[in-house]
């Protein structure tokens, strides 16, 4: 019986689960969004959200809480043939990502589902992804009916009716031409 057992296992070991989790949250970091199994994706998130909400406080204490969690892994470019070191995942998520989600308060991953299907063993595969949108601390105000209609372009009538008029007095010329020509014949 598995009383009082808490949380996935995944079929790993406990250190294997601890490398899984680092390593998932550190490529969602680094590349913004990952592919993945779903029950992988649902594990991974809550860790990666409450690094998330640790970068926000963006305190030295929350730095090293963070590292000791994560490790400090290096974010390297290929230039010219070489990997070159451009940062860190701690630093971005420290400079890049958790700024942008200082007004939300939770909920900065999401989880959508793919229709693909893993080639080795036909796995469901979902991308787990940061949420890219900002969020204002204020609701956008609602526009009132006067003020949109207000914004539409006004058109005089009298360029309106000689829009109008213009083929319609074209197609009764053609049609009266058409019909001379048929009188002659």
């Amino acid at each position: 019986m598995r009383h009082q057992v808490h949380g996935k296992h995944l079929g790993r070991t406990s250190a294997h689960r601890t490398a899984l989790k680092r390593n998932l949250a550190s490529s969602l970091f680094e590349h913004g969004t990952i592919a993945t199994t779903p029950q992988k994706a649902k594990f991974v998130k809550p860790f990666a959200e409450k690094m998330i909400t640790l970068a926000k406080k963006g305190t030295l204490h929350a730095r090293r809480q963070v590292i000791a969690h994560l490790q400090n892994r290096n974010i390297c470019e290929d230039q010219n043939g070489e990997a070159v070191k451009v940062g860190t995942v701690i630093g971005k998520l420290f400079d890049d990502i958790a700024p942008r989600f200082a007004e939300r308060n939770g909920g900065y991953t999401r989880i959508i589902k793919l229709p693909l299907r893993r080639i080795g063993d036909n796995s469901q595969l979902v991308f787990l992804q940061l949420i890219d949108e900002k969020v204002s601390a204020s609701t956008p105000e609602r526009i009132a009916p006067e003020a949109e209609e207000s914004s539409a372009p006004v058109v005089e009538e009298t360029e309106a009716v000689e829009a109008i008029e213009e083929p319609a007095a074209a197609a009764e010329s053609e049609s009266t031409e058409s019909g001379k020509e048929t009188d002659k014949s």
